[in-house]
């Protein structure tokens, strides 16, 4: 991009920001992922859509992962950015305690996740087209037996009408899901 010194004049009359808290009505928490622990308890993601647009596409949320709970090595089809808010978790092979920034570049893959002994909490946005593409099956698998876990199915997810879910996409060609 390169500035020229104009200023564009991009205001548009009677446009105002959108306000939301994490605990207005509507605005629930939904479980997205889980996995079964060696205890026999389960650990999963739940997550908050603070906003969700089709135009321009993207999504901004807050995430819960209970202690324990691990994710696939994967990357979206926009650019990501993950905030660590509480809690800690490992991201790959890096530790990413409260404070960290992640910024994901469209095309770009990251983890396995695995969230810490007090699980994490997270501000996502991503922006364009939030889903996920797998990547890298084998350390997803690697990560779920360090951790003594197994993955268990997708739950249904409340997603809006102009969007598909992904999830099982993966599973079904046998490229994500370590325990078939």
């Amino acid at each position: 991009m390169e500035d020229d010194g104009t200023v564009p004049d991009v205001k548009v009359e009677g446009l105002a920001p959108t306000f939301r808290h994490l605990d207005d009505d509507g605005v629930t928490w939904q479980q997205v992922k889980a996995v079964r622990r060696a205890d026999g308890s389960t650990a999963a993601v739940w997550e908050k859509w603070l906003a969700f647009s089709a135009e321009p596409p993207y999504l901004s949320l807050y995430a819960r992962w209970d202690p324990g709970m691990v994710i696939r090595r994967h990357g979206h089809f926009s650019s990501h950015v993950v905030y660590v808010v509480r809690g800690e978790m490992v991201c790959g092979e890096r530790l990413c305690p409260a404070g960290t920034h992640i910024e994901l570049p469209l095309g770009a893959a990251f983890g396995p996740f695995v969230a810490g002994p007090d699980g994490t909490e997270l501000l996502e946005v991503m922006m364009g087209d939030p889903r996920s593409w797998g990547d890298d099956p084998g350390a997803f698998a690697e990560a779920l037996t360090r951790e003594g876990a197994r993955a268990l199915p997708d739950p249904p997810i409340d997603l809006p009408d102009w969007l598909s879910d992904l999830r099982g996409r993966w599973a079904a060609e046998g490229k994500d899901d370590p325990s078939r």
